[in-house]
């Protein structure tokens, strides 16, 4: 592999601009992630875009918000735009957990340093951009923009906000994966258009007056939802907006939404159609050093690279349309794939990495298997609003088929230099489950889940049933918790089929609306019994353009408008999670009490049995706790080094 120049990074500086022989830049990117060049990190795919349009661009990553602003000024003023993204994540769940306190790492800055990422990043940039340069376009990007595109609900300063476009002052934004608005932009610019007159791209929105005639488009339908200042006022119509939203945002032919701010209305052009397989590859195929800009070398590793520096994402999208996920208001939920050649060609690339020791970390996408799976009769697609393709049950015209993926491992295992690579992304378990994927061949079925078990974990498979209750996991668009039971059957007969001795870890959510501490105490007490001594959890967080948060706030189910109660309290928040953890001497007291005093003595046999022990490995069970698995290694000297790095 060739030795990389500083000149092969897209400038961050002057100095660097100079190297390219450059006098003045077309477009400047701000970005609240540190520079990685890495076709996972969205500011460096956007670079990478408008590089191969012959522009010339430089990026700042993680400029300073508390000194003299200098970083906004130093590479001065673009011909074309700045382009502002708050980064891989939103800021806000950037820098603060569930809880709302501040996070002790930012994964996305060297030695996980937190500090350099002001809160509300995309509106803070473009409004010091728009201060000293108010006649330069500002285009905003990523995830942020994307998911406050329109009046949301901010979790963090619990109020409900305008569309991003109010908040930031900028002149545009790109909602979604932006290579295809962008890319239209550009040509557009390139052919003499001015920014200004840009207003039918689609997957942009942008304001016009409220009295102002919306630019014309024949091939569009519109729909107006509720304006913010009526949001404000009334929860319900608030509720009311996000079906609309939602619907619109994942059909093939959609509607252009019009809604009121201020003296504003905000346009929301319909998103382009899902990605071709040629169209995501030349995205994947650019040049790309794939590594930190050398600026961090003395800083230490950035966290987030150091965790996919590995791995191949090898799609896009995902058509589970669960009610607490973001991913599909963002990537869509129809699924654009890679071909199989671009993807070998990566893997390539990734083995002949100087310190590539021959493991892949992750083969895999948002869902790890839904790899070329699409509709049949693509004209039914096309007249789909539904949110989900799989809840509550998965649509007949859904091909599941899991041979392109199987087919892929094991091309990818053929590689000389991978000595084994993992699957690292969530499995869909409920699609391994004959009995709920009545679409697929059952023995296909098998055939992944034994691959995926012997070639492709190391010691643990994580899986997300996320919860045991029929009525949360309805609203969660999850299956229920029988078809778990069923996939944990046949891992467990492949487990001692094949001798393997792997442990199911499954991911549960505490404290999603409709959840009850009843709930909570059945959740404890079932999983109890099929032997899991839980972990892996965490507390529902509200984040803006997903179902939940609409009824965390509201209190309304959108679809239905129907009341909908979610635990808010601290203490009710903290109790539910409890439950997790009723194998805890501290918990054991409150159980008790609690399922007395709502008369659930049949539950309290199950997590507390008086004068019985429970046995954490039943006969035919497979060991499912973190702390059964220290224990194990510690009965053996050889491995002690390996637990304390595990721990680490």
């Amino acid at each position: 592999m060739r030795m990389n120049k500083l000149s092969d990074w897209l400038p961050t500086t002057n100095k660097e601009v100079k190297l390219r022989g450059w006098e003045e830049l077309d477009v400047i990117l701000f970005s609240g992630d540190a520079y990685v060049d890495h076709p996972s990190f969205g500011p460096a795919v956007i670079g990478r875009i408008l590089e191969s349009y012959g522009l010339r661009v430089a990026i700042v990553p993680q400029p300073s918000v508390t000194d003299n602003l200098q970083d906004f000024t130093k590479l001065g003023k673009p011909t074309m735009f700045f382009g502002v993204t708050g980064g891989c994540m939103d800021p806000m769940v950037s820098n603060y957990t569930a809880n709302k306190k501040r996070r002790d790492k930012d994964a996305y800055t060297p030695n996980g340093d937190k500090g350099l990422r002001p809160d509300y990043a995309s509106s803070v940039y473009s409004k010091i951009l728009k201060e000293k340069f108010p006649d330069v376009p500002v285009l905003l990007g990523g995830i942020e923009a994307s998911l406050r595109r329109v009046t949301h609900y901010d979790y963090w300063s619990d109020k409900l906000l305008p569309t991003i476009l109010e908040t930031s002052k900028a002149d545009m934004l790109v909602y979604g994966m932006g290579e295809q608005p962008l890319r239209e932009i550009v040509e557009l610019m390139q052919k003499g258009v001015p920014f200004s007159s840009i207003k039918s791209v689609k997957q942009t929105s942008f304001f016009i007056g409220r009295d102002e005639e919306p630019p014309k488009n024949k091939n569009w339908e519109d729909v107006s939802i509720h304006s913010h200042e009526v949001c404000l006022k009334n929860k319900k119509k608030f509720a009311s907006n996000f079906k609309v939203i939602e619907q619109e945002s994942n059909k093939l032919v959609a509607r252009r939404i019009f809604q009121g701010v201020g003296d504003h209305m905000a346009v929301i052009n319909p998103p382009f159609p899902t990605m071709t397989e040629d169209e995501i590859d030349a995205s994947f195929d650019l040049p790309y050093t794939r590594l930190p800009h050398p600026k961090y070398n003395k800083r230490g590793p950035i966290p987030a690279f150091e965790m996919i520096k590995f791995s191949i994402n090898i799609h896009r999208g995902c058509f589970g349309g669960c009610s607490f996920c973001t991913i599909s208001a963002h990537q869509g939920k129809f699924i654009a794939s890679r071909s199989e050649e671009s993807i070998l060609k990566e893997v390539d690339t990734v083995a002949n990495m100087p310190d590539f020791k021959g493991y892949l970390s992750d083969i895999g996408g948002p869902s790890a298997n839904m790899y070329k799976m699409k509709g049949k009769i693509q004209s039914i697609c096309d007249k789909c609003v539904a949110p989900s393709c799989i809840s509550p049950v998965i649509c007949s015209n859904l091909d599941t088929s899991h041979k392109p993926l199987t087919k892929l491992y094991q091309a990818v295992d053929s590689h000389p230099k991978v000595k084994k690579s993992f699957i690292g992304s969530g499995i869909r378990h409920d699609m391994l489950v004959p009995e709920f994927n009545k679409n697929a061949d059952p023995k296909e079925l098998d055939a992944y889940t034994e691959e995926v078990m012997t070639k492709h974990v190391s010691g643990r498979l994580k899986v997300a049933p996320e919860h045991t209750s029929d009525p949360v996991l309805k609203l969660m668009r999850k299956p229920s918790f029988t078809y778990f039971h069923k996939f944990k059957e046949r891992f467990d007969k492949i487990n001692i089929k094949k001798n393997l001795k792997l442990q199911l870890i499954p991911y549960f959510i505490s404290n999603h609306p409709a959840c009850e501490v009843e709930d909570m105490a059945n959740l404890a007490a079932e999983t109890k019994n099929m032997g899991f001594q839980l972990e892996q959890v965490q507390g529902f967080t509200p984040t803006p353009m997903t179902v939940a948060t609409v009824i965390y706030y509201s209190g309304y189910h959108p679809y239905t408008l129907k009341p909908t109660r979610t635990p808010k309290s601290k203490k009710e928040k903290d109790d539910q999670h409890r439950f997790f953890f009723w194998y805890k001497k501290e918990n054991k007291d409150w159980i008790r009490n609690t399922l007395t005093k709502v008369k659930r003595t049949d539950l309290l046999e199950v997590l507390l049995p008086e004068n019985k022990s429970w046995r954490k490995n039943k006969p035919g069970k497979t060991k499912n706790t973190f702390n059964e698995t220290i224990t194990e290694e510690k009965k053996s000297p050889r491995r002690k080094n390996k637990y304390k790095r595990r721990r680490k």
